[in-house]
């Protein structure tokens, strides 16, 4: 009877990684410049968090988080996201806004440890001048600064129609 409930229990983990997975695709594919932009900083983080001595727990709960941190996005206008030029400031306020929808949203998820900061804190800067709430250092929560520095990393190799992928 165990080794069934066991069983069960790993095909609902696989079933759970699938489901965000995929939900991770729906939200980069709203934005075609971006596309595999959130797998690859699950990626990212998962590395750092392997490297920080993480749990395989807070492994996998890192994963998820980052591979759900621009759920957002789902509430921002294609003509933002997909703009070719630089912003105007109300378009970046509105931009802006993504880290607080994908809270919103997510919040309905307690399960889901880490999701929530994740989506919320990932555009904090350590230095403070970072947004929603400016947070700064180690007030940022753990998961939302790996994920800020995967996503950072991410945005800076990777070709999007304001600025060149840099080497």
């Amino acid at each position: 009877m165990s080794e069934e409930l066991e069983l069960t229990a790993e095909q609902f983990k696989e079933m759970t990684s699938q489901i965000i997975e995929t939900i991770a695709r729906t939200i980069d594919a709203k934005d075609p410049y971006t596309n595999g932009h959130s797998r690859r900083v699950a990626h990212y983080s998962v590395l750092i968090g392997q490297q920080m001595g993480l749990s395989e727990e807070d492994i996998l709960f890192l994963r998820y988080a980052a591979l759900l941190h621009d759920i957002g996005k789902i509430g921002i206008p294609d003509s933002i996201l997909q703009k070719p030029g630089e912003l105007t400031d109300e378009e970046y306020h509105t931009i802006k806004q993504h880290p607080q929808i994908g809270a919103e949203i997510l919040k309905g998820a307690p399960l889901l440890k880490g999701v929530v900061v994740g989506a919320r804190y990932h555009h904090e800067k350590w230095d403070g001048t970072g947004y929603l709430e400016g947070l700064s250092g180690e007030d940022i929560p753990l998961f939302a600064r790996i994920i800020g520095v995967a996503d950072t990393y991410d945005t800076m190799i990777t070709d999007r129609p304001y600025h060149k992928a840099e080497s």
